[in-house]
Order: structure tokens, then sequence, then C-alpha cells
């Protein structure tokens, strides 16, 4: 039997080989393809990229035609250059550095020489194409916006890279994607599926017809339409309050999840990252490292939140039956704990939940965060049963919303502060002020309207997202699943009470609109960066959290302007004018309005550049000196008078 195992072997692996063979030779002419591809040409055909339209259909993003002029190296003659240089108003440098470019990502395949040629330059070249072998006019569409508003909403489109090709196979070099924003996240929907012809050439690099009759060949299919959750109105009235500001504004529809405007300011006008000027006006952009119109700051930008947070030390405070609605703290300007103060702008006197989340007082909710935490055995499991319930908010993660980019902002644990106190030494009172939204708490303007979505709901939230349909096709179901947070619902009513009086009696009286029941917090965040070696003292954030109408909830807002102030100056009209432009379409106090627009925080931020503050500590130095010198020479008089005395 042995004997036979070998032979046996070898005859069953030979006929294999035999088999494979004839399917190689004779069955599959798609190998017999690939070894003349020598002689045949591939020419693609680029669909038009997918619409996008705003939640009441209102059209956002269409395409232009594009041109672009491809160069397959090898195919290149002898040719006038000056007269093709001239022709596409190129230099001569300019030229060699994109021949030696294609040839080094390939000297047999097309790559693109020069791209997004306009109408007028299309047509002159088309004229005297066949003046210049090796090159060739491949048709693609590019992006064209029909509003000035939403750029870090759409992202943009890039051309594809060497690395970008090895990544994926679907892409050439040259090829268009969507980067950052739904672009990029929706990009296989959007691109749709190039169609691929496949073209015979004579000896002579004649073109003679389709190979195989075209029975290789694809068509195009042109990309999916997609709807965007999008209110435009509402996003083009908030980027114009935004104007000569920063920070970021949020609207949620609470009932669904829905991204009602996505607002991060500075921004820029999208359609300027589209055509021939797109690489130069990107580095611009780019290169701006103080306004920073790239980053999207209501993603990415995490901030302390200041009292808004109170919400969450309230609701905790209650599900950990620490506090009650009849529970009082007295508040004298502040509180001591230990040693140190908590100091409050609320004034003196008693305070339970109604009026201290209306009054914003520190005092009540930094003695309901300690009684929280020391209603454990070790603080640092107080620190995790917090940390726990912030997290069933979407608090300290990314989120899961549907656009590329985010941060997870933070929410401290008994870990991360065992690395400071070690050997569990943290203590209530060492970091009682995350109770207002301080300390190390950080959240992302994106998460604060959230938890004021959560909050409308009375206790679940749906996961925020862009897209609201998708032709041909649904969106995830995870953006239809309800989420429970560890609150229970009864503990919501009378924080929901509270926050409605802030604008009755509360920090946020004087921003009330007529017919609107709004609830909200003001929040004031202290603010500090690293300028070189400096920690310096910036002006304060201003910040704005509300949700309308009372009952019914239809929109959750988030709104924060970077050095602003105290919450009620900046943030919180800008959040009661948002309110009212999507729930009436119109505005009742243009007063309050034009003050928004008027509003310059330029001279606020020029403040803080490096230079600026260099200057300032020089001049601190100097006054310094002679305060020290002038206090050295009424010494030397003292000591005079004393001698003569």
């Amino acid at each position: 039997m042995r004997k036979l195992l070998l032979p046996g072997l070898t005859i069953a692996a030979a006929i294999l080989i035999i088999v494979r063979l004839f399917i190689l030779q004779v069955v599959d002419d798609s190998f017999k393809l690939k070894s003349e591809n020598i002689s045949i040409k591939i020419k693609y055909d680029y669909p038009e990229r997918g619409y996008i339209y705003d939640r009441n259909g209102e059209l956002l993003v269409a395409n232009q035609p594009s041109y672009d002029i491809m160069i397959v190296p090898r195919e290149t003659k002898s040719m006038d250059t000056i007269e093709f240089c001239n022709l596409l108003k190129i230099t001569k440098e300019d030229f060699i550095k994109k021949i030696e470019k294609a040839v080094v990502y390939s000297p047999i395949l097309p790559s693109v020489f020069l791209g997004q040629l306009n109408k007028d330059e299309y047509a002159a070249f088309q004229e005297k194409e066949r003046k210049f072998s090796g090159f060739y006019i491949q048709k693609r569409s590019l992006r064209d916006y029909q509003i000035n508003a939403g750029a870090n909403v759409f992202g943009f489109i890039t051309q594809a890279n060497e690395a970008m090709v090895k990544q994926n196979p679907y892409y050439n070099s040259g090829d268009l994607l969507g980067k950052q924003g739904v672009e990029e996240t929706y990009e296989i929907e959007l691109r749709g599926v190039k169609g691929v012809k496949h073209i015979l050439r004579d000896r002579f690099n004649k073109e003679t017809g389709l190979y195989k009759d075209g029975k290789f060949d694809t068509i195009a299919i042109q990309g999916k339409d997609i709807t965007l959750t999008i209110d435009s109105e509402l996003q083009k009235y908030g980027e114009a309050l935004m104007i000569n500001k920063r920070g970021g504004i949020i609207a949620i529809e609470p009932s669904s999840g829905e991204i009602l405007a996505l607002v991060s300011a500075p921004s820029y006008n999208p359609a300027s990252l589209v055509g021939r000027q797109r690489s130069r006006n990107y580095t611009k952009l780019y290169n701006d490292s103080l306004a920073k119109p790239l980053y999207d700051r209501s993603l990415l930008a995490e901030y302390p939140p200041g009292s808004p947070f109170k919400i969450m030390t309230a609701l905790i405070g209650l599900q950990e039956k620490v506090i009650d609605t009849a529970t009082a703290f007295s508040c004298n300007h502040g509180f001591y704990y230990g040693r140190k103060h908590m100091g409050c702008h609320s004034g003196s006197g008693i305070f339970k939940l109604n009026n201290g989340i209306a009054k914003s007082c520190n005092a009540y909710f930094g003695k309901t965060y300690l009684g929280t935490l020391n209603k454990f055995k070790r603080t640092s499991e107080g620190v995790d049963v917090f940390g726990n319930h912030l997290k069933s908010f979407g608090l300290g993660q990314f989120m899961g919303y549907d656009l590329p980019t985010g941060r997870k902002g933070n929410v401290p644990t008994s870990a991360s502060y065992e690395k400071v106190y070690p050997g569990d030494g943290v203590r209530s009172t060492y970091i009682v002020s995350n109770s207002i939204g301080q300390g190390e708490i950080l959240m992302t303007p994106i998460q604060l309207a959230n938890m004021m979505a959560t909050v409308a709901n009375e206790g679940h939230y749906y996961t925020p997202h862009i897209i609201k349909k998708i032709k041909g096709q649904k969106i995830d179901k995870k953006f239809t699943t309800k989420h429970i947070t560890t609150i229970e619902k009864k503990y919501f009513k009378p924080v929901i009470n509270g926050l409605y009086d802030v604008f009755n009696f509360g920090t946020g009286a004087g921003l009330r609109v007529e017919g609107i029941e709004i609830c909200g917090k003001t929040g004031t965040a202290e603010n500090f960066a690293r300028v070189g070696t400096r920690r310096v003292k910036l002006q304060d954030h201003s910040i704005f959290v509300a949700f309308a109408p009372r009952v019914n909830p239809k929109i959750a807002i988030a709104v924060f302007v970077e050095n602003g102030g105290y919450g009620a100056t900046i943030a919180g009209p800008i959040t009661t004018l948002m309110i009212e432009k999507y729930l009436k379409k119109e505005i009742s106090r243009k007063d309050r309005e034009k003050r928004m627009f008027d509003i310059n925080l330029r001279p606020v931020y020029n403040k803080y550049t490096k230079k600026h503050i260099d200057s300032m500590f020089k001049l601190k130095r100097r006054l310094d000196s002679i305060k020290n010198a002038s206090k050295r020479k009424l010494d030397s008089i003292n000591k005079l008078t004393k001698v003569i005395v």
C-alpha cells in the first residue's frame, strides 16, 4: 500500500495541474486578457457622485464637469514642449517635474499629469490633443456647492495618492475620493462604480475597437443620492452668528438623534477646495495655526463643560439618594471644604435643587458631589460609580456618530486618579471641582448637545447622526436604537423644572423668547492655556445648553464660544436665536440678533498669541524691576533718615 501512495499522489497532482491549465487557457479568458494587456488600452468611465440634500429636500451639493490630462509615459513621443506648456499655462520646470513623477508611478500605466481643467482649458487642449502622443483627456466630475456653508459637514474631494492606491485597489492614481465629513463616511455610496472599457490597439498603437466585443467591459453606475439630517437654513444661520468668533454649535432632534446643525467656527467656503486652486487653498487653511478653520471644534474640541455639568451632578445625586428636591444647603458666596474655599456668584442664602439649578449655586452642587463620593467607603469607588453614570449618557467615549472625526472627552476614573494619588490616596475634597464642570471633566460640544437631548427625553437618547436617507438602501440600525441611561425617569422632572426656571428667575432670565418655553443652563468655564512654557489664564469660555419646547421637545442645542465670557453674554443669546429660528422660522428680537452678528472676538484672540503674551510678560518684568528699584531707593532714604535723626 505504501508503494502505491507516492505514485498515486504524483498522478493526482499532475491531473490537478492539467485541469488548472485547461481552465486558465481555454475556459477563463480573463487571464488571457491580462497576458495581452500590452496591446489593450483600458479606459475608465467615471460616474457622477451622488447628490447631497438637506432634511427638507434642498439641494446642497451637485456636480460640475471636470477634465484631467492623463499621461502614459512610455507612449509619449518627441513634441513641442513650449507649445504644450503655453497651452496649459505651466512652466517647463513644472512639465519636467510632472513627467518625472508620472514615470516613478508607472511608465506603462496612466496617471494624472494636470488635473481639473476648466471648460476653456479643456477646449483648447482637445483641439491640439493629437499633437501630443501619450497624453489624453479623462472626463470626471467635481463638486458644485449650492450653499456657502457646511464645509465641516460635507468634507471635500481629493485625488488618490500612492498610499491610498496601495491601500484600496479600487482606486488608480488621480482618482477622486471623499475626505472628511459625509464625503468620507459615505464615500462608497456617493462615488458609485466606475465603468471599464478594454480597447484593442494595433502595432501602430492605433485603436481598432473593443476587445472581445466588450465582453469584459462594465458600465459606470452613478453614485447614490443621500439626504442629510441637516436643516440648511439653520446651518447657515448658525455659521452667520459665529462669524468673528471661535467655537461650535450643535443642534439635535431629541426624538431621533438627527443632527439639525453642526457648526464649527471659524469655517471656510467649501467651494474653495474645488478646482485647480484646491491644493493652494488647502495649504493656506492648513497653515492657519491660530484660527484652525479645518479643525472641527464641534466634534474635536474638548472643553471643561462648566456649569451645564451641574445637571449631571444633580441627576446622579438624586439617583444615589444623596439629595432630594427638599435637600437644602447654605451658601455664603461659596463654601469651605477643609481649608479650601469654592467661590460662588449666586450670593448667599439657602439653596434647594430648583433654585440651585436656576441660580447655578456652586455650593449646592459641590456639596452634592462630596456627598455622592463620600457615600462609599472608598472615594475611588464613588469616582467609578459617578463615572459609570456619566458614561451611560455617552460621555467619556466615542459616541458612534457617522462622521469620521471626533474625540472622547474625559471622564476620570479611579485608575486615572491612582496615577496621581497612589495607594488609593484620592479624596473627594481633592477633586470637588469636577462637580461644577471644571477639574478633569472634558466634553465636546456634540456630547453637551446629546446630554441635553437625553435630559429632554427624560433618560434615553439615540446616537447622533447626520444621515437621514440613502437612495435605495436603509440607514444603519444603530441610529434607531434607543440607549437608556442609569438614571431613573422620575428624577428628570425636577431637574427639568429647574432648567425651566433658569429663564424665569435664574441666570438666563433676560433671554426669554415670547411663545417658547425653553429649558436651559448657562455656563462659564475657566480657561487656561500653555503658551510656550507658561500656563496663562485666558478669558472664560461662554457656554449655553438648552432644549425646547418644554413639552415634546423638538430641538436640543449646545453653544460654545471660546473666550466669550459669561454664558448669558454670548452663548445664551445665540442659543435662543437658534431655537427661535428653527421653531418659528423668524426672529422676534432683532436687536438681540444684530448684537450677536456685530460681536467680534478677534481682538481677544489676537491678545492670546505667543508674541503678545511674551510682550506682556516682558512688560510685567520691567514693571516689577521698576517697582523693586523704587523699593530699594525708598529703603535707602528711610535708612538715611534714621541716621540723621
